[in-house]
């Protein structure tokens, strides 16, 4: 593949797709390992607490706030 290839627009909207994607995994795997390790406290069974259940709802929305504040903060500068 020749260089002109790589930088082609094609290329870069494909390359940009592939990073948010990634981006994104990355923040479901860190949020799953967080809101798990904090609200599951013990040997889970086929379902959930309502005090888990609840946990991990706040646990995952709070992330994700926090993800939009940090992440509006890095666009603004």
């Amino acid at each position: 593949m020749d260089s002109s290839a790589l930088q082609s627009p094609e290329m870069q909207r494909f390359l940009n797709q592939e990073k948010e994607k990634a981006m994104v995994n990355e923040m479901v795997a860190k949020l799953t390992n967080v809101c798990w390790d904090k609200c599951i406290t013990s040997t889970p069974g086929s379902k959930f607490s309502s005090s888990e259940s609840a946990c991990l709802s706040n646990c995952a929305q709070r992330y994700l706030d926090m993800s939009m504040i940090i992440m509006k903060r890095f666009q603004s500068q």
